[in-house]
């Protein structure tokens, strides 16, 4: 079934350590304004319906994976789907810590464990596990301290081997974690501490002539509900239109997301490339399936603050 969807009433424009950014060559559709879907208000968009070109290339995307080895190799493997990183209990004490965070300025001061010699493992609470290679500290340290330069920092002083709980294709899961010891803290900040399964190669190319007016590719997946019955990503915009839309094909191996642009207006606009949160409404819980971006024809990747999830870094 095709449903279409809008922004939520808090869709705003993302801020990322980049949140805006020049056009590259071929994205410049944005800039000249077109009018193929009509406008709304605020936050709210009225989209027409979904280009036909654009259904029919979901209908492809899902075909292809539905009953594929990808979808198998998908089903059966690790991928994270939420952030990477657990900060501590009632998270940082003040502004200042919160920008260290932000942008990635640590300092360490002690020594961090090296990779025990031995597999960890992921538990689903939906059942079953599976083996993962574990990640020594200081490679789950790189997660988020990419930086040690002057200004507001935050500092390590150890780590120890612990657990936390993760978003992932599957479901939440209980992985091992890497337990960061931050001075003036009383709880330790979490880094995952097992390598994500390989991504299958998907059984379908990228859509030819994408970007287009029709079809975008989605920047990153935000989160699935807890009951599973609507999922939330980044859709990009322009600086004279009305935010992207998102249409959706649900089958019973996979959920194919379609972005497009919606209510793009006449007249001069500035080169910009925007970002808008958009929930999408599905008729039964995502489960199993497989979340995919019909542009790709790859699974959505989960993008936290500091990047995309292990699975596709």
């Amino acid at each position: 079934m095709r449903r279409k969807t809008t922004p939520t009433n808090a869709a705003r424009t993302v801020q990322l350590l980049a949140a805006v950014v020049l056009f590259t060559t071929g994205t410049g559709a944005l800039a000249g304004c077109g009018s193929e879907q009509s406008g709304g208000s605020g936050n709210k968009v009225r989209a027409t319906g979904q280009a036909p070109e654009a259904a029919a290339r979901a209908r492809r995307v899902a075909d292809a994976w539905d009953g594929s080895k990808a979808a198998e190799a998908w089903r059966a493997g690790y991928h994270p789907m939420g952030e990477a990183v657990e900060l501590p209990e009632g998270g940082f004490h003040d502004k200042a810590d919160e920008h260290a965070y932000a942008t990635q300025n640590f300092v360490l001061r002690g020594r961090l464990p090296a990779a025990p010699e031995r597999d960890g493992r992921v538990t689903w609470a939906s059942g079953g596990s599976l083996a993962r290679p574990m990640l020594g500290a200081r490679d789950a340290y790189g997660r988020f301290a990419r930086s040690s330069s002057e200004g507001p920092h935050l500092t390590v002083t150890g780590a120890r081997l612990g657990e936390m709980t993760l978003a992932t294709s599957r479901g939440p899961a209980t992985v091992p974690a890497w337990l960061f010891t931050l001075e003036g803290y009383d709880t330790p900040l979490k880094s995952v501490a097992v390598g994500p399964s390989k991504l299958p190669k998907p059984p379908i190319g990228p859509a030819a002539g994408s970007p287009s007016g029709e079809l975008w590719e989605l920047r990153s997946l935000v989160e699935v509900a807890g009951d599973g019955r609507s999922v939330t990503a980044i859709g990009n915009h322009g600086a004279c239109d009305d935010g992207p839309a998102v249409h959706v094909l649900e089958t019973d191996g996979s959920v194919v997301l379609s972005a497009s642009i919606a209510g793009r207006r006449d007249g001069l606009c500035t080169a910009q490339l925007l970002g808008r949160e958009v929930t999408v409404k599905l008729d039964r819980p995502v489960g199993d399936r497989v979340l995919l971006d019909a542009a790709t024809g790859r699974p959505v990747p989960y993008g936290g603050p500091h990047g995309p999830s292990p699975s596709w870094s």
